[in-house]
């Protein structure tokens, strides 16, 4: 066994722990379909969004985890639902009244508003894989209607007919009285309106395959349960997915714990031993209430990739996913910089602790180098000084402060200073608020200008630092009033950089003249 494979076997992070997991599935031998089957679901009655996002990537992670303690070969499955019935008109589609006349029929029947595909599901679906691709995802895309119309899962539909009794068991006491009269697990496709119809099953004829229903104008029907003329409810659909493909891992969010407890029972009534599952937490928005689509609070894929890298987007995904998160703009500079730590101290890292740190996760073990310079953070507080409009403005204090450095030759800090910028603009500029200084606050600020102005010692951010220290080591107790102070007085906010490597980023001499303004009042005014 190599290192890495033992070192794996025992490590602490959770991508491994899942992963081992589902290494005991097969403890005694490989899968006899030949790889062991990684799945993630999404409905395409919307467009992907942030969660989609982070199930692929969290998903992915388990993976390349599964993949180093391995040789079992893996595949991804991202399921797509698309032959449920379209119960809803989306608020934030075209073509809203033509869109009301589709309701009911299976997503791929329903016209597509915007005119680029056959259904509203296709241009859905077409719009998850290129969000897919455009992050490097590796999948196999599946479609619902393909794999009912098709005969993939006629086997296992035959056998959910032979166990009707046995699904209506685990399902009737999950519902209400009013549903519990009406409820079948299998919805016929109309052959008369094309309508996914949600009816009683009236007879069934096991030797035959089929089914009885009655259509709503009255007229009995008898239809097969195979070759895509019905689709399962929404759990024993899950189930059946599960039970026909052999998925040995799929995560899903913490709301849908009872539709996992469910689908793993009716999997297990179906013959087949359900997956292994991780329930991650839903991400709050900054008051901490649930994020909703609806409501539109939190924060969408698009606003974090307009301030962000997606790098920094799948660090935050990693973080303690059974941990409830808040997602919201504030946290992007410190996923950005938190995820460029953890590049610069993988390459000195034994390997026990490279295994354990995100970025082998982010990036599936070939971690790249970081040349982030200059943290993220501190980038923002340069445009808040410079009040700058193009991340140009920022490359002058950049380069005085690395020389070495340019867009050509580290161009994640030339993306970073554009991303800092619009934050800065979106963000920061709208909350700016400058105070005077306090007494106390004025004479160690004059005492820093008097350090700064005889100044000798270069850009040496550490031994700035140690003059910002001694300015306000005497006037302060605890110091961290001093250092809000600073924030406050020169910067306009209430939480700033390690000011010492702000002194010799945005230069010594500019940092002495700031100091005038805000002694000046010219800042707070």
């Amino acid at each position: 066994m190599s290192e890495l494979r033992e070192l794996a076997m025992s490590s602490k992070a959770w991508p491994f722990e899942e992963a081992r997991r589902v290494l005991k599935r097969y403890a005694k031998g490989a899968p006899e379909k030949g790889y062991v089957l990684f799945q993630t679901g999404y409905g395409p009655s919307g467009l992907p969004h942030i969660g989609t996002f982070g199930e692929v990537a969290r998903t992915t992670m388990v993976r390349r985890a599964f993949e180093a303690i391995s040789d079992i070969p893996t595949k991804l499955i991202c399921f797509s639902d698309d032959m449920d019935g379209f119960r809803k008109v989306p608020g934030n589609v075209p073509m809203q009244e033509e869109l009301k006349e589709d309701l009911n029929l299976p997503l791929t029947k329903v016209r597509d508003p915007f005119g680029t595909h056959e259904g509203f599901a296709q241009h859905n679906n077409a719009r998850l894989c290129e969000f897919l691709d455009s992050f490097g995802f590796e999948y196999e895309f599946a479609s619902a209607t393909d794999y009912y119309t098709s005969g993939r899962f006629d086997e296992m539909l035959l056998v959910a007919l032979e166990r009707f009794d046995k699904i209506m068991e685990i399902m009737l006491p999950t519902l209400g009285e009013e549903r519990r009269a009406t409820y079948s697990p299998f919805l016929p496709v109309s052959p008369k309106t094309g309508h996914v119809l949600q009816v009683p099953t009236l007879e069934r004829n096991i030797a035959a395959g089929t089914i009885v229903y009655e259509e709503p104008d009255g007229e009995r029907m008898e239809v097969p349960v195979t070759g895509g003329h019905v689709k399962l409810q929404w759990k024993p659909d899950w189930a059946l997915r599960w039970a026909a493909l052999g998925v040995d891992y799929e995560m899903s969010g913490k709301d849908l714990i009872d539709s996992v407890t469910q689908s793993t029972k009716i999997c297990r009534a179906l013959g087949q031993r359900p997956p292994e599952s991780l329930s991650y937490e839903l991400f709050n928005d900054e008051q901490g209430q649930k994020i909703s689509k609806s409501k539109g609070n939190g924060l969408s894929m698009e606003e974090w990739l307009t301030y962000a890298a997606p790098e920094s987007l799948s660090y935050f995904m990693y973080q303690k996913p059974k941990t409830a998160k808040r997602l919201y703009f504030d946290v992007i500079p410190k996923a950005v910089d938190e995820y460029h730590q953890q590049l610069r101290a993988f390459p000195d890292q034994e390997l026990k602790a490279q295994l354990n740190n995100p970025v082998y996760h982010v990036h599936g073990g070939d971690v790249p180098e970081s040349n982030l310079v200059v943290p993220f953070s501190m980038l923002l507080n340069l445009a808040s000084v410079a009040s700058a409009h193009d991340k140009t403005a920022l490359w002058g204090f950049i380069q005085r402060y690395a020389p070495e450095a340019s867009p050509e030759t580290h161009p994640d800090l030339d993306a970073a200073a554009g991303y800092a910028v619009r934050y800065y603009e979106d963000f920061v500029a709208p909350a700016k608020t400058y105070r005077l200084p306090t007494e106390p606050e004025r004479e160690a600020l004059e005492d820093l200008r008097g350090r700064l102005s005889a100044w000798e010692g270069g850009l040496d951010a550490e031994a700035l630092q140690s003059e910002v220290f001694a300015a306000g080591r005497e006037r302060f107790d605890p110091l961290r009033g001093w250092f809000t102070a600073l924030y406050e007085v020169l910067l306009g906010a209430s939480q700033g950089p390690r000011f010492g490597g702000f002194i010799a980023l945005y230069g010594v001499d500019e940092t002495v003249a700031l100091i005038d303004r805000a002694l000046a009042g010219e800042l707070a005014a």
